[in-house]
């Protein structure tokens, strides 16, 4: 019997690559790449200015290509990376025009300055 994708008992699978405090550590996306989204997350961020939001895709799209097949592997990179710049203070993820709760929120979110700035 094999375990389902993603199994902390996975066969082959590493603590490493299972650590919930290395999110990216399993990640096909390259270090590099993630440094990137999150410099691109921030800068769309910052132009937009406050009361104002970006979609995560828009990071996704301009670090790697506007081809679906390009941007799309960075969507959950992007959630990652979000979650963890709101915890810091630097980003709201917003919902229906809502700040969300970053441990517990579903479906479309968009991204905008925190409110310290």
């Amino acid at each position: 019997m094999t375990n389902p994708p993603g199994d902390r008992n996975q066969p082959g699978m590493t603590d490493k690559e299972t650590d919930p405090a290395r999110p990216f550590a399993a990640s096909p996306v390259s270090p590099a790449l993630i440094d990137a989204l999150e410099a691109t997350m921030l800068r769309l961020i910052s132009e937009r200015g406050p009361g104002r939001t970006i979609c995560p895709s828009e990071a996704a799209r301009a670090v790697a290509g506007s081809g679906t097949d390009q941007w799309a592997p960075l969507m959950q990179p992007a959630r990652k990376i979000a979650i963890r710049l709101m915890k810091q203070g630097r980003l709201v993820i917003t919902r229906k025009g809502r700040a969300v709760d970053p441990d517990d929120f579903r479906g479309v979110y968009r991204l905008g300055l925190s409110q310290d700035g």
